[in-house]
């Protein structure tokens, strides 16, 4: 994964949330779930790290913008 960028946590409340998992559909069905909740950059783009196992996801929120309950 490439390095953070600064501006994603230059604030209180700002999050960035890398994510691993076996499959595509794991790591996006996460996303979805932060998304509902969060105000949340997405993305449907996973990585695969040479000789490392499954998918990563990274994933930018704002918990400043609750979006759901």
């Amino acid at each position: 994964m490439n390095p953070i960028n600064e501006t994603h946590v230059s604030e209180p409340g700002l999050l960035v949330v890398d994510v691993a998992a076996v499959d595509d559909a794991t790591v996006l069905a996460f996303q979805q779930l932060l998304a509902d909740r969060w105000a949340t950059a997405t993305t449907e783009q996973t990585t695969r790290d040479v000789d490392q196992p499954g998918v990563r996801l990274r994933c930018d929120l704002d918990l400043r913008q609750a979006l759901g309950s």
